[in-house]
């Protein structure tokens, strides 16, 4: 099979999540199309360059309906003989956009793709396209469905995570998003957002918040205690798929959660002949890439099981990694990947995650891939894995090997 290789990968800054955010004003079509054109002047694209866009994005319902892929192609400078491909596994959307991507050049469906995702969660809001396993009464009641930030509850609870340790972990993620701007670590990936007349809207992550210690997280309510035991009693629900639990330990909040942002990331992925074709330099080869289904209830654990079958399809061990971008969703998350893999806090999320910057759902498997690329070159590195859990009981996963 043809080896895949990553040329480019960009993103915009993450943008609060709300009517004042730098970003509300720009539509979901429109950030896209500023992201793929950023992508086309940078490595010099022109005409029927690549053979697709493909394209995440989580909440496809008004703006953000209709194949947003298609309409953020023709919103661009993309030549209109592109078409476009809109995805959705939730969370994952963006990483597997690149997946796909990577695995129709393996397959010699096409020398280059563009690949990556959107959400405007300021525009669109999460969760108004509604959900079958949701408001469906009889496969809510079959798999056991609760919201996930009970989910994340129940991942602490079952695995012995405490709120000190998940807002301790929060307040290290703030402290590294703030150590890698500081240093100017994602320099290379994140671009200015500009409107029509050339004047910056955004040029950095704008949900961080440094000043973030365990005093400000200690004061901040559990965001899920009350779903769980009051409103319609998900915990009991919870509890009837897991009845070893005696109760759900609510640890999580706002301040150790993933934030609610907007933006945008698209990674340029192509075959040799297409680097040769378009004079650009492979910066690293899409080594793997695997998804699995997981309890759908507890159904944030999907990195632990992905990441296992990814090694075991391609031979290797954990210790074969270098250095890990797991997506921050909830604390508890990345707390069990590290607990599974006894794996050391200082080869996981480095330059901290979407708990600090925030999680614009459909792109921000696209920005982890991103940054993990960026943060193996920066310390020469030779292999990366990029994994997220993904709603409704499922999981992700990348490889990277640096050429």
């Amino acid at each position: 099979m043809t080896d895949a290789y990553i040329y480019d990968a960009i993103r915009t800054p993450r943008g609060k999540g709300r009517k004042d955010g730098a970003l509300h004003e720009v539509t979901s079509a429109r950030l896209s199309a500023f992201t793929l054109n950023t992508l086309k002047e940078r490595n010099n694209l022109e005409g029927h360059a690549v053979e697709d866009v493909i394209w995440g994005n989580v909440t496809q319902v008004m703006e953000q309906g209709g194949c947003l892929a298609r309409a953020a192609v023709l919103a661009s400078d993309l030549d209109e003989s592109i078409p476009g491909l809109a995805i959705n596994r939730f969370c994952a959307s963006g990483l597997e956009a690149v997946n796909l991507a990577a695995n129709q050049i393996k397959g010699g469906a096409g020398d280059g793709y563009i690949a990556g995702g959107v959400e405007m969660m300021g525009r669109v809001a999460m969760g108004s396209d509604g959900a079958a396993m949701a408001v469906d009464p009889q496969l809510a009641m079959g798999s056991y469905f609760v919201p996930q930030g009970i989910s994340a509850d129940i991942i602490a609870t079952e695995y012995g995570f405490n709120r000190d340790e998940a807002d301790a972990y929060a307040v290290e993620s703030q402290n590294r998003a703030a150590a890698a701007w500081a240093d100017n670590r994602f320099g290379k990936s994140v671009i200015t957002v500009k409107d029509q007349n050339g004047l910056t809207i955004l040029d950095r992550d704008e949900y961080m918040r440094p000043q973030t210690d365990m005093q400000s997280l200690g004061s901040l309510k559990p965001a899920f205690k009350e779903m769980g035991e009051v409103m319609p009693g998900f915990d009991t629900v919870a509890l009837m798929k897991y009845p070893h639990l005696e109760a759900i330990n609510h640890i999580h909040h706002a301040g150790n959660s993933s934030g609610i942002v907007d933006g945008s990331a698209a990674v340029l992925v192509g075959n040799k002949d297409f680097g040769e074709k378009w004079g650009l330099t492979p910066r690293a080869r899409i080594r793997a890439n695997t998804k699995i289904g997981t309890d759908p209830t507890i159904n944030l654990t999907g990195p632990v099981p992905v990441t296992e079958k990814i090694l075991r399809e391609n031979g290797m061990e954990i210790g074969d990694i270098d250095l890990f971008e797991v997506n921050e969703a909830f604390a508890s998350v990345v707390l069990r990947f590290m607990q599974a893999f006894d794996v050391d806090h200082a080869k996981v999320n480095v330059n901290g995650g979407a708990i600090a910057m925030g999680h614009p759902l459909g792109a921000t498997g696209a920005m982890i891939l991103g940054t993990l690329l960026d943060e193996m070159e920066r310390t020469d590195k030779k292999i990366g894995l990029a994994t997220l859990c993904v709603a409704a009981g499922m999981g992700s996963a990348t490889i990277l090997e640096r050429v």
